[in-house]
């Protein structure tokens, strides 16, 4: 497959320019808060992992990025324009995996792709490269379809095209463990060949695993964005000691936790000597210093240690 083409005339005048941009984009449903004041960039050629748990405000982002909600307020550029004034034209450079997949049943799968073809300026050039990693049976109709075979179906929809930002929801639901790591794969070649994936999930080890910057979506709010390796280091360290008596005894930092078993756990972050030090006054029956994991990280964000 080749580099993703079409590219914004500002990118190719080497113009620093999101290929997403939020400017506190919000998005209320009545008096509830679907999304609130969202602001950051998705930068060209990047993975942008989206998490947070179902509910969160994923999936209200993505549908206001692509002009199926209107928001309440703030504002939105993608790939340089504007989604309240030139999201048809935005859509037809935009691939998309939808989270709530539904599918026209009555078609065979080289129907529905022919469809979609229809609705787009540019050629399917990469439909037969899709086909063969995917490996979609074409003949068949939709409603006989597996759960796994409609996602690849929709997985090869919304790449063929060529389009220089796929937004995925939740991409692999109904994916078996081999089909997931093919499409990891699929996804760091697309990377590499220039395209911007926006990959929203909740499955924390997929996120970890192929992108490059998280956002930490929380009851519709930004609770974090950074690069992945940069979020984990600056967390510090996760320790877990087991001591001699009542662990109530050690007078820990303010987020330490009696966890079952007796375990005493809490983050180190520049001072750990200074916690050595305090543990030394105690019989150490055991003792687990790990780094923080993007798990570590999104549950600290949920639970509010």
């Amino acid at each position: 497959m080749h580099r993703a083409k079409n590219l914004h005339p500002l990118l190719l005048l080497g113009e620093c320019l999101g290929v997403i941009e939020l400017d506190s984009l919000t998005k209320y449903y009545g008096d509830i808060r679907g999304i609130e004041d969202l602001s950051f960039e998705v930068e060209k050629g990047e993975i942008f992992g989206y998490l947070g748990p179902n509910g969160a405000g994923k999936t209200t982002t993505i549908r206001t990025l692509l002009g199926f909600l209107k928001p309440t307020g703030g504002k939105a550029r993608v790939l340089g324009k504007d989604i309240k004034k030139d999201i048809v034209e935005i859509k037809q450079d935009v691939g998309y995996i939808p989270g709530d997949l539904s599918l026209y049943g009555n078609l065979t799968g080289d129907e529905f792709l022919n469809y979609f073809a229809s609705l787009r300026p540019s050629d399917s050039s990469l439909r037969e490269d899709l086909l063969e990693t995917f490996e979609v049976p074409l003949d068949r109709k939709i409603e006989g379809f597996s759960r796994g075979m409609r996602q690849k179906l929709a997985i090869v929809q919304a790449f063929m095209h060529d389009p220089e930002l796929v937004i995925m929801d939740e991409p692999t639901a109904g994916l078996d463990p081999l089909m997931q790591q093919k499409l990891y794969e699929f996804l760091r070649e697309e990377k590499q060949k220039g395209r911007t994936l926006f990959f929203s999930s909740h499955i924390l080890s997929e996120v970890d695993k192929i992108c490059d910057r998280v956002g930490i979506i929380r009851e519709g709010r930004l609770v974090a964005l950074e690069g992945i390796e940069s979020l984990k280091n600056k967390r510090g360290k996760i320790v877990r000691v087991k001591i001699e008596g009542d662990p109530e005894d050690f007078d820990g930092p303010k987020d330490m936790r009696i966890e079952d078993g007796g375990w005493i756990r809490f983050v180190v972050r520049k001072d750990i000597n200074y916690w050595i030090e305090k543990l030394s006054k105690f019989n150490v029956l055991d003792l687990e210093v790990n780094n923080f994991s993007l798990e570590d990280i999104f549950m600290h964000y949920y639970e509010g240690d």
